[in-house]
């Protein structure tokens, strides 16, 4: 387990090392957006309910953008509430749709 967390630290750190050198920002920036990608993601998946695992999670300058289809308003806002509880997030963008069954 200790070796998968490692691993996943550094695909991180090289994927924001090639990104920063696109987006003209800085390592810090782009750090701080993919811990924050990171955190939300892994408070989505600790929630149990399986629909939330399946949300697009994006950062960008501490703005978390929340992207996909949900069964009820009341996993939508909770996945938005989620967002906003880590640490770091300056805004959320909940963009998630309530699916419409029948």
């Amino acid at each position: 387990m200790r070796h998968l967390k490692l691993l996943s630290i550094a695909l991180l750190a090289v994927l924001t090392l090639a990104a920063c050198s696109s987006t003209g920002r800085t390592v810090g920036e782009n750090v701080d957006d993919a811990t924050i990608t990171a955190s939300v993601k892994a408070k989505l998946a600790a929630e149990k309910m399986g629909t939330l695992t399946s949300v697009d999670v994006d950062t960008r300058e501490r703005t978390v953008y929340l992207n996909g289809v949900v069964p009820s308003e009341a996993l939508k806002q909770r996945a938005g509430n989620i967002a906003w509880g880590v640490k770091g997030v300056q805004s959320v963008v909940n963009n998630l749709s309530v699916k419409v069954t029948g």
